[in-house]
């Protein structure tokens, strides 16, 4: 209030006609009004900066604090569901390209490692270990030779239906602590941070 009546007060001096006898008092009094105006000023400043500052310290935190509980969360639980895929002879590659061609069918091996998250370069290895065990097979494409997909066998389908049930069971018993609601909204979450991050 005190600095509100003196900076209102600064276009009547300006304005009005000052004797000589006080010019020097006038002259000094809207330099005292100034400077202090330029303080207040600085102090509004450095207040805003601050309190930017703060948030954005904060918003970093909560970002760095988000990437832990995500990774905990996701190698606490891929570790119990890896334990019955394991039981079974499988690594969870494996039982990912398994998994895939018993949903989805006969795949391009090109195409593979990107529904998987596996590099290209990996699939290879993979299927040539799941043909030796007699779980896949490589098939040709009939209308183009150059590209071979991967089949499951016989054997494979017997498999994944043996694993796949007590695999689900147990994904759903990791997920119980989440309601319904909070799974949907958790999935919504995820899916807006992966797909921006996903274009850097």
């Amino acid at each position: 209030m005190y600095y509100t009546t003196y900076i209102c007060l600064v276009p009547v001096f300006f304005h009005r006609k000052i004797d000589s006898q006080d010019k020097i008092f006038y002259n000094n009094f809207e330099i005292e009004i100034i400077a202090k105006f330029i303080f207040i000023f600085s102090m509004i400043i450095s207040i805003i900066l601050k309190d930017a500052f703060c948030m954005e310290k904060d918003s970093t935190a909560q970002s760095l604090k988000l990437f832990i509980v995500l990774s905990r969360a996701y190698k606490a639980i891929n570790e119990h569901v890896n334990k019955i895929i394991q039981a079974n002879g499988l690594n969870p590659t494996e039982f990912a390209v398994l998994e895939l061609l018993y949903h989805k069918g006969d795949q391009p091996l090109q195409q593979i490692g990107a529904k998987i998250l596996l590099a290209s370069g990996s699939i290879t290895y993979v299927v040539d270990k799941l043909e030796q065990k007699g779980l896949l097979k490589r098939v040709a494409c009939p209308k183009d030779r150059r590209v071979i997909y991967a089949q499951i066998s016989d054997e494979g389908k017997t498999l994944i239906q043996d694993i796949f049930p007590d695999h689900a069971r147990q994904i759903d018993q990791l997920m119980s602590s989440l309601t319904d609601s909070e799974k949907t909204e958790a999935i919504d979450l995820l899916k807006k941070l992966g797909i921006p991050a996903g274009k850097f």
